[in-house]
C-alpha cells in the first residue's frame, strides 16, 4: 500500500483501502471470507453530558456542535489511537492460526481478528463520518501504518505476538486495557463516539474470555512451569500498564473537564476526581482487577509451586513517574541498576525462555487443556452480528 496515491471521497473509498489491507496483511480464514463488516451503534445510556464542565448538557450529535476547536482535536486523537490499536492487534497475531492448539482456539482467534478488523473499522467510520477531511487522512493513514514495521502508534501494540502464550496474555491483559479505554469512552460527550462503544464492549468481552481462559488451561495441564508462565505475565501486564497513558496528564486532565473521556467508574463514582493524576487513577483500578484473575490462576498449580502473581505498578515502566526506574516485580522494591540488571532475566522472557516455550508447544501435545463442553465461538456471537455472518 505505501507509494500508491488514493483520495478518499467517501467511506465506500475507505472500504476499498481495508480491502487491499486485509489482502496484504494476509489474514483469510473461510470465516472472515464470509463476514460482511458494518460500522454498528448501539443505544445511548443518557442523553446529558455526565461530567466535567459541560455537564447537564445535551450530548453532541456532530462534531460542529462541540464548543472548541481544541475540544474536536483531542476527541480525533483519542478516536485515532483507539482506531491503530485494533488494526495493530490483527497484524500482530496473523501468524497464529497454524499452531492452534485446538480448533476451538483456532475458531476463537478468527472471530477476536473479525471483532478487532471490526472495532478500527467503527473508529474509521466515525472520522469520515464526522471529521471532513482531516478525519479522512487520518482513517487512511491507520491502514497504511503497520506493527511489523515498528509504526503503529503505541509501543506495546508494535510487539510480537508469536506464539500462544503471548497469544492468551495479549488478550487477558492488552485486551482487557482495551475495555477499560473503550468504559471511559462509553460515557463521552459525543453521542456517536459513546454508541459506539455498546457492540464494542461486548465483542471485547469475548477476547478477554478467551484469553483468560486460555491461560487457566495452561496452568491446569502442568506442563508450561509458572517460572516461565509468570515471565509472561510480567511481560503483558507491564505493558498494559503504560498503555493507560503518563501521570499528570494535561490530555487526561482536559479530556474529564471537556466531558470526552471520563473515569472507569464513571458515573457510579460521585467523588471529585484528582484531576492530575487521571490515567494513574484508572491504571491502579486496572491493576486490581489484574490482581485478582492472576490470584485465581493459582487455584489450578501445585501446592509445591511458586504462586503467579501481578506485577508491580512500578515494573517495566517506560513511561510516566516510573520511566527507566528500578523495581522487582513481585515487591515493588527499588534497586539498584546493577542489582536490576544482574536479575531481570529472571523477570521477563530471554531469547532462550521464547526457543523453550516455542519448543514445548511444538513438541508437548498436552501443553493445555481442552474447552471441555464450551460452545463455537459463533455461536455466541452478538445480535444483530449473526445476521452478519454465515454461522455453520
Amino acid at each position: 500500500m505505501p507509494g500508491k496515491v488514493h483520495k478518499i471521497g467517501t467511506f465506500s473509498d475507505w472500504v476499498g483501502l481495508f480491502e487491499e489491507w486485509r489482502k496484504e496483511i494476509g489474514v483469510n480464514p473461510r470465516e472472515m471470507q464470509e463476514f460482511k463488516f458494518e460500522t454498528l451503534y448501539g443505544a445511548i445510556e443518557e442523553k446529558e453530558i455526565q461530567f466535567g464542565h459541560y455537564k447537564g448538557r445535551p450530548k453532541w450529535e456532530t462534531v460542529r456542535q462541540i464548543p472548541t476547536q481544541n475540544m474536536r482535536d483531542a476527541l480525533l486523537n483519542m478516536i485515532v489511537y483507539q482506531g491503530d490499536t485494533e488494526f495493530a492487534s490483527v497484524e500482530q497475531q496473523r501468524f497464529l492460526f497454524e499452531t492452534a492448539p485446538t480448533d476451538w482456539d483456532r475458531r476463537a482467534l478468527t472471530r477476536i481478528m473479525i471483532e478487532e478488523m471490526r472495532h478500527g473499522w467503527q473508529m474509521c467510520a466515525l472520522l469520515i463520518e464526522h471529521f471532513g477531511s482531516t478525519g479522512k487522512v487520518e482513517a487512511q493513514k491507520m491502514l497504511e501504518r503497520r506493527a511489523f514495521e515498528n509504526r503503529r502508534l503505541l509501543n506495546a501494540f508494535n510487539e510480537e505476538v508469536d506464539n500462544w502464550m503471548d497469544l492468551f496474555a495479549y488478550t487477558d491483559f492488552v485486551d482487557r486495557d482495551g475495555k477499560f479505554q473503550l468504559q471511559m469512552l462509553k460515557y463521552s460527550g459525543f453521542a456517536p463516539l459513546g454508541r459506539s462503544m455498546s457492540y464494542m464492549l461486548r465483542e471485547e468481552a469475548f477476547h478477554m474470555g478467551t484469553g483468560d481462559s486460555g491461560l487457566r488451561r495452561v496452568v491446569d495441564a502442568g506442563v508450561v512451569p509458572p517460572w516461565l508462565i509468570q515471565k509472561y505475565l510480567n511481560k503483558w501486564i507491564s505493558e498494559s500498564y503504560d498503555l493507560f497513558g503518563t501521570d499528570h496528564s494535561s490530555s487526561a486532565h482536559w479530556a474529564y473537564v471537556w466531558g470526552i473521556k471520563g473515569r472507569y467508574d464513571e458515573p457510579r463514582n460521585q467523588q471529585q476526581p484528582d484531576l492530575d493524576d487521571m490515567n494513574d487513577y484508572n491504571r491502579h483500578l486496572y491493576h486490581d482487577e489484574v490482581a485478582g484473575l492472576v490470584a485465581h490462576f493459582n487455584n489450578g498449580l501445585k501446592p509445591d509451586a511458586p504462586r503467579l502473581y501481578a506485577p508491580d505498578i512500578r515494573f517495566n515502566r517506560t513511561i510516566g513517574r516510573w520511566a527507566a526506574k528500578k523495581h522487582h516485580p513481585q515487591t515493588g522494591e527499588p534497586l539498584d541498576e546493577n542489582a536490576y540488571n544482574q536479575q531481570v532475566s529472571e523477570w521477563l522472557p530471554t531469547a532462550a525462555d521464547k526457543k523453550l516455550l516455542k519448543e514445548t508447544l511444538a513438541n508437548e501435545k498436552k501443553w493445555i487443556t481442552p474447552r471441555t463442553g464450551a460452545r463455537d465461538p459463533f455461536e455466541t456471537i452478538a445480535e444483530p452480528r449473526k445476521a452478519a455472518i454465515n454461522v455453520p
